[in-house]
C-alpha cells in the first residue's frame, strides 16, 4: 500500500518503536489495542496532521516494533515509560494522547502518573482503571470471559491463529461493527502485521496485567483535560463500566457517545470521531 505520510524507527525505553508519522506542530501519540497496529489510526493521522506533527507507533510486541520475550516485560509501568520515551525521542517534553483499547488504558495511565507532561488525553472505547474497578459487572465479567483463554499459553496463540486467523478477522467482521467501514483488505493488513509482530507477545498484556491487578497509583482520579470517545455497541467494554465516567476526571471532560458503533470507533466513525478529536486538542 502506498501512504501520505512517512515511516521512521526510533529507540526508546531500549526499544526501536516503527512508527508512522506526519505533520508538524505540537505531538499527538496515537496509541492502538488489541490487536492491531499504526493502521488503525489510517482515518485520523491525515486529518490530525494538519495541525499537529502526529505519531503513530507500533507498540512493544506488535508488527516491526521490538518484541521483548518476557511476560514481565509487558507490565503497565513499561508500556506508559514506553511513551513517555517515545515522546523524547521525538523531541517533546509536553504532548497529547490519543489511545484505543490497550492504548486507551496506557494513555490513561500515563496521564495518571505524568500530568505534567500529557497535557490532555483522549481515550476510545476503554475507560479508567478507576471505572474498571467501582464498575465492574457481572455483564463485564461475562463480556471479558476470553481473557481467560489468552492467559493459557500455547493454547490462546493455536485457537487464534487456526485457520489463517479466522478467530482474529471474526472481531473485525463482528455484527455490531458498522458495516462498510473495516474492508477486507483493512483486516488481512492487521492479519499480516500479526504475522510480522508476534502473537504471543500481544497476548502478554493480558498476561502481564490483568489477573495481576493494577498498582495503586493507577486507581486514581484524572488530572489533565479528558475525552472519552465510546461506541454503544461495544462487543468488550459494556454500558456499566463506562457509566458516569466524569467522576473519574478531576479536570475538563468531555464524552462522546456514538449509537450504532461497536469497538473499532475511529475506523467505523472516522470523521465523527476526527472532527470531534480536533476540538478537543486544539
Amino acid at each position: 500500500m502506498d501512504f501520505p505520510w512517512q515511516f521512521r524507527t526510533v529507540q526508546a525505553n531500549d526499544l526501536e518503536f516503527h512508527c508512522a508519522h506526519m505533520g508538524e506542530g505540537p505531538l499527538v501519540l496515537l496509541l492502538h489495542g488489541f490487536p492491531e497496529c499504526w493502521y488503525s489510526w489510517r482515518h485520523q493521522i491525515p486529518a490530525l496532521a494538519r495541525h499537529f506533527r502526529v505519531v503513530a507507533p507500533d507498540l512493544r510486541g506488535y508488527n516491526l516494533s521490538s518484541k521483548p520475550r518476557e511476560v514481565s516485560a509487558y507490565l503497565l509501568d513499561y508500556l506508559v515509560e514506553d511513551v513517555m520515551a517515545l515522546a523524547r525521542a521525538w523531541g517533546e517534553s509536553h504532548f497529547y494522547l490519543v489511545g484505543h483499547d490497550w492504548g486507551a488504558a496506557i494513555a490513561w495511565a500515563a496521564a495518571l502518573r505524568h500530568p505534567y507532561r500529557v497535557s490532555k488525553v483522549a481515550a476510545l472505547q476503554v475507560p479508567p482503571l478507576l471505572a474498571w474497578r467501582e464498575n465492574l459487572t457481572p455483564q463485564q465479567l461475562l463480556a471479558s470471559f476470553y481473557i481467560l483463554l489468552f492467559q493459557i499459553p500455547g493454547l490462546a496463540e493455536y485457537r487464534l491463529s487456526a485457520d489463517d486467523y479466522r478467530m482474529i478477522r471474526s472481531i473485525f467482521t463482528h455484527p455490531s461493527v458498522r458495516p462498510g467501514k473495516i474492508n477486507p483488505e483493512d483486516i488481512q493488513y492487521f492479519v499480516d502485521a500479526i504475522k510480522r509482530g508476534s502473537l504471543t507477545a500481544m497476548l502478554h498484556y493480558y498476561r502481564a496485567n490483568v489477573m495481576r491487578g493494577f498498582a495503586p497509583d493507577l486507581l486514581a482520579r484524572i488530572q489533565v483535560p479528558s475525552l472519552f470517545i465510546y461506541g454503544e455497541d461495544d462487543f468488550a467494554i459494556t454500558p456499566e463500566l463506562v457509566y458516569r465516567l466524569d467522576r473519574y476526571v478531576l479536570s475538563d471532560y468531555q464524552e462522546l457517545r456514538i449509537p450504532e458503533c461497536g469497538h473499532w470507533s475511529q475506523q467505523e466513525y472516522p470523521e465523527l470521531v476526527n472532527e470531534t478529536l480536533l476540538k478537543f486538542l486544539l
